[in-house]
């Protein structure tokens, strides 16, 4: 999820854990240990882009992390917050859930996380954008009202109580959402006689509202959404794999290593000269195009016999043209 949402969260817990004996200092350190495990975005300034990419949402959003972290934050605070007269061990606590909620969080996204790192799982629940503003900001105006309360107050805990509840309640309804549109997009697909080899869905930016589909095919990839408030079928475009445009690249260990990043959900383009590795997973800037340009796109570069990996610049007015459409687009086809 976006920073300001992981800080909520941070905050949230921050209250939860420590408030009664530290009042604003919990929502604080909260906020902060929410923000923690994003220092790994960093990592373009110090490696390549196809390592940046692979430490994201890595270590840092791990239980180990949090584990061996938590203890050595606390003792820190402890030391700067010694007129508080708390532990060591509460605050380790208090980093602890902070650090630990961060991720869990962000399992629900498309990117996901790897939680149980080092072991090569990548949990993505795919059920919530990464900024949406029906979750953040009931759950910013809930913490907001905590923190203007007396410490230790009934109103205190139950404006962040509540704040946890309603952002927590959201979530379940954006999986029960995703549920059922995957099945208006499996009946719509089983409606057109389309045999596919699989079905993958997720939400479209910014809304639990209007979701989206990739459909894999033998030799190409449909891609298709769907608002509740569609009246008319589900349509889909068909998108080829081109996967043969990097069979020079047969076995380089880049190629192989973006193939693992994005799961196998990926097309090859060719534009000015350049070949453009599509990662599906997140979208289309414009999916009505003839050759679509995808949020998250790669130019493979030969150079000196080596494979050079580089992000594919974004235009920021695709992107306010997508922001413009997506809003009557959810309204219904």
């Amino acid at each position: 999820m976006d920073s300001l949402t992981q800080i909520v969260l941070g905050a949230a817990i921050g209250e939860a854990v420590l408030g009664k004996k530290v009042g604003n200092k919990a929502i604080l350190y909260g906020a902060i240990a929410g923000t923690i495990p994003d220092l790994d975005s960093f990592a373009p300034l110090f490696t390549d882009t196809l390592t940046a990419i692979e430490i994201h949402r890595g270590f840092t959003h791990s239980i180990v992390f949090s584990i061996l972290f938590a203890p050595i934050f606390g003792w820190l605070i402890s030391k700067i917050e010694r007129k508080t007269g708390v532990s060591w061990k509460d605050w380790s606590w208090l980093m602890f859930w902070g650090f630990l909620t961060h991720p869990l969080l962000d399992a629900h996204t498309t990117w996901g996380t790897q939680l149980f790192w080092p072991l090569d799982l990548r949990l993505a629940y795919k059920n919530i954008f990464v900024i949406d503003p029906l979750y953040t900001l009931p759950f910013l105006i809930f913490v907001i009202l905590a923190m203007r309360s007396k410490r230790g107050s009934k109103k205190r805990t139950k404006y962040n109580n509540l704040g946890l509840i309603i952002s927590s309640a959201y979530m379940l309804c954006a999986i029960g959402l995703k549920g059922i549109t995957y099945y208006k997009f499996k009946d719509a697909l089983e409606t057109q006689n389309v045999p596919y080899l699989q079905l993958q869905t997720r939400p479209s930016p910014f809304n639990t509202i209007m979701w989206s589909a990739n459909v894999e095919l033998e030799n190409a990839y449909l891609i298709g959404d769907y608002s509740i408030f569609d009246s008319q079928p589900i349509t889909f475009k068909s998108i080829p794999k081109n996967h043969f445009l990097v069979d020079s690249f047969d076995g380089e260990n880049k190629l192989d290593r973006l193939i693992a990043i994005s799961q196998g959900w990926y097309t090859i383009s060719q534009r000015d000269e350049n070949l453009y590795f599509n990662d599906l997973r997140f979208g289309a800037f414009n999916s009505e195009a003839e050759d679509p340009k995808f949020v998250f796109s790669y130019i493979l570069k030969q150079e000196n016999g080596e494979l050079i990996v580089e992000e594919a610049p974004r235009d920021p007015e695709e992107a306010k043209t997508v922001i413009k459409k997506l809003g009557n687009r959810i309204l219904g086809n």
